[in-house]
């Protein structure tokens, strides 16, 4: 008897998915494309991890603006094939140091992979201080940087920079198809989290 009850109940929850009447946003998903960086932890002035997406300048060194470079790999992830990219507009900033800036040295999270919080405010967007440098449409794409060149590019004055300020380059994708994602959930371009999107990656002052 327990069998046919069974029986029963199976085909009436068929009965009921066949009467399906409401459509729901995640049935039709798309494939999207997302930003992959990865940060030269060798090039860094001072101990960083390549999770955390973030570099260093160390300006107790009195050659450090010429002396030190900046270096990381632009990529992208592309849902293995189903969501090709165009191109990857590289947009940069220089941003004086928020109120609560990241710990130093990093601290990983329990599972000794990622930062145990974002390296650098969210959300990740493009805001009327990050300034376009070029567009990419071959990868992967390096980078090398000083610190003199990234504020020649940015129009900074090195000699007004304080501890914890920061370059910060993000990025907006076209894929093939002509999307453009201008910005990704903050969940995602939280570098704690070990997401596969990299929205953005920096490199900070510090005096250590």
């Amino acid at each position: 008897m327990k069998r046919i009850k069974y029986l029963y109940i199976g085909l009436s929850m068929l009965a009921l998915a066949g009467c399906k009447t409401v459509d729901y946003d995640y049935e039709t998903f798309q494939y999207a494309a997302t930003p992959d960086v990865t940060v030269n932890t060798a090039s860094s002035a001072l101990p960083t991890y390549e999770s955390a997406n973030v570099s260093f300048f160390n300006m107790k060194d009195p050659t450090y603006a010429t002396s030190q470079k900046f270096e990381w790999e632009l990529s992208y992830y592309d849902a293995e094939g189903r969501a090709p990219v165009k191109e990857i507009e590289v947009y940069i900033s220089f941003n004086k140091r928020e109120n609560n800036v990241p710990v130093y040295p990093i601290v990983l999270s329990l599972a000794q992979v990622h930062p145990n919080s974002a390296q650098f405010p969210l959300p990740s967007r493009i805001a009327a201080a990050d300034k376009l440098y070029e567009t990419v449409s071959t990868f992967p794409k390096t980078y090398s940087f000083t610190a003199q060149q990234l504020a020649d590019i940015t129009g900074t004055n090195l000699s007004t920079v304080a501890v914890n300020d920061y370059f910060l380059f993000k990025f907006v994708v076209t894929m093939e198809d002509g999307t453009r994602i201008v910005q990704y959930d903050n969940n995602s371009c939280d570098e704690s989290r070990g997401e596969l999107c990299d929205c953005r990656i920096g490199v900070r002052f510090k005096n250590q």
